[in-house]
């Protein structure tokens, strides 16, 4: 093994001029490139997608969800779940209901009316990170206070202190269809990662629930795990000490969505794969032209008794040495790049803001006063990236395999090469 990395140590040192020179930096330059394209793009596509997810977790499904019914007590059932080894955080009971809301003014919109403890967000902190309150405060001190989001209220044309009626409601035979009593003053509005939860969720006390829902609502708790991925554990440990409670997880809460994220992640790095086949196309090309170019010192190794899978070898660890060369800084500016996306956002605002700028200026300079900057790279800068250690060394291993692939198909050349062949030419 010594004399085949001598070799190749050699041959690098013998390339590093003229043409092979150039084809193994180029090659090089497109792993590093293809490396921190990849990690970049997936860790911003991560960090867009686990807004949404964090958001429809924390607020909205919870990590686990319990349907209460007359066989099991509440507190019997939070007893239970506090146990430190299910790792449960937080423990909430709340009612659902489906609402129209409706104001003075005659604006309606569908909501999901959720009731939930007044100090819902001491209690639950990852409910409290998720909800930004935009105005007014999350105050449910008096049953008559409701907090909307803030896609729902600007339907709803109402601000902190406006009064909505719940026109109509679902719930049992006891609860009206239709009523125009059901009123209630805005406190707050709040807003999170997920647009969907803006434009339809609000939020009452349990004691309004109660007085309003009727005395067949089903009242759910919601559970908050320190391991969101432990959830399968603890509903199977729950439905094994109480049999035919009825739970679900956040896996299947939103099942489609979560399905369709996934598949817009797959696709997105297939695409940027397609990187690597190019690299690898380049890289199999040049390695071509490198055996080709070493035959004689190939006949030379093998008349001195080294084997066509040693001569192969050589050949190979140039491949890794290429792999090696580009991935490795392309892992590293492409984490840099994602510590700081938020400067490279600002800074491809500045430059689409003066490329726009400049050509209104040549085409039309009336309507350069009106040229601004694209205000939804302020929304991205926002959003950081999240970087998952598996997925980034997956990505490097993958930069080096794609290098390493190109050159061992290509060195298989050496393996039908005869010394008499090689002697015959020269």
């Amino acid at each position: 093994m010594r004399w085949i990395i001598f070799i190749s140590r050699r041959f690098a040192k013998v390339d590093r001029s003229g043409r092979s020179a150039v084809t193994g930096f180029l090659a090089s330059l497109s792993i590093c490139f293809g490396v921190m394209t990849l990690i970049v793009t997936v860790s911003v596509m991560n960090g867009f997608q686990m807004g949404f997810i964090d958001s429809i977790m924390e607020i909205s499904s919870a990590h686990v969800r319990i349907t209460l019914g007359e066989e099991y007590g509440q507190q019997e059932l939070e007893d239970f779940c506090f146990q430190p080894s299910l790792g449960v955080v937080s423990v909430e009971p709340m009612y659902e209901a489906q609402s129209l809301l409706a104001t003075p003014s005659g604006r309606q919109s569908a909501s999901l009316i959720r009731a939930v403890s007044p100090d819902i967000q001491y209690r639950d902190p990852g409910l409290a990170k998720e909800l930004r309150m935009i105005s007014g405060s999350f105050d449910l001190s008096r049953p008559g206070y409701i907090i909307l989001g803030s896609e729902l209220a600007r339907q709803l044309g109402v601000r902190v202190g406006s009064t909505v009626n719940m026109l109509a409601l679902s719930g049992g035979s006891d609860v009206d269809l239709i009523s125009d009593n059901r009123i209630f003053v805005v406190s707050g509005i709040f807003s999170c990662g997920y647009a969907e939860i803006n434009s339809s969720f609000s939020f009452i006390s349990l004691e309004a629930g109660q007085q309003f829902f009727g005395r067949d609502a089903v009242r759910l708790l919601s559970l908050k795990l320190k391991n969101s991925e432990a959830d399968v554990q603890v509903i199977h440990q729950l439905e094994n000490s109480f049999p035919g409670l009825q739970t679900e997880s956040w896996r299947s809460y939103n099942r489609s969505f979560f399905g369709a994220l996934k598949i817009e992640k797959n696709l997105l790095m297939m695409l940027v794969f397609l990187i690597f086949v190019v690299v690898g196309v380049n890289i199999f090309n040049g390695m071509r032209r490198m055996v080709f170019e070493r035959r004689s010192e190939i006949a030379v190794l093998s008349a001195l008794g080294g084997r066509k899978r040693e001569v192969q070898l050589i050949f190979i660890i140039r491949g890794l040495l290429t792999g090696l060369g580009g991935a490795i800084p392309g892992l590293l500016l492409g984490m840099m790049l994602c510590v700081r996306m938020e400067l490279v956002f600002a800074i491809i605002a500045k430059v689409s803001y003066w490329f726009q700028y400049l050509v209104t200026m040549a085409t039309n300079p009336a309507m350069a006063i009106y040229v601004r900057e694209n205000p939804m790279y302020q929304v991205y800068a926002s959003i950081p990236a999240r970087m998952m250690p598996a997925e980034i060394v997956f990505i490097t291993i993958f930069g080096v395999f794609s290098a390493l692939a190109a050159s061992w198909v290509a060195s298989r050349k050496v393996l039908s090469m005869t010394l008499s062949e090689v002697l015959h030419y020269e």
